[in-house]
């Protein structure tokens, strides 16, 4: 894909640390209490087309900082504080975001 220079001025990269594979193991996002931070690490490989590039456009990438922050009434979906926005996404779809909840290793991106 080729961006235009106004588009290219917009854009913002950072380096994401090395990962490792992602395996059915990991936390999921839908086990973060209220008030609990992680570390996105994957989004599973049965997630595709539309719903992955939602959760990718929202934020949702592998080194990027989450916390749970307000359950609705019923109890789903959940809001979570994504890079200073709070979104909310479902326990169907929090079941297939991989999370790490050690975030004392990492800083969250200036």
């Amino acid at each position: 894909m080729i961006l235009t220079p106004l588009f290219a001025s917009a854009v913002t990269v950072q380096p994401i640390p090395d990962q490792q594979p992602v395996s059915e193991k990991q936390e999921l996002l839908s086990s973060l209490e209220i008030g609990e931070k992680a570390i996105v690490k994957g989004i599973s490989a049965n997630c595709r087309g539309q719903q992955r590039r939602r959760l990718l456009d929202l934020g949702i990438v592998p080194g990027t900082v989450i916390s749970a922050v307000i359950r609705s009434a019923s109890g789903d979906p959940v809001g979570y504080n994504i890079m200073g926005a709070t979104i909310g996404i479902r326990r169907k779809q929090a079941d297939l975001i991989f999370i790490d909840k050690k975030t004392d290793q990492y800083e969250q991106p200036a």
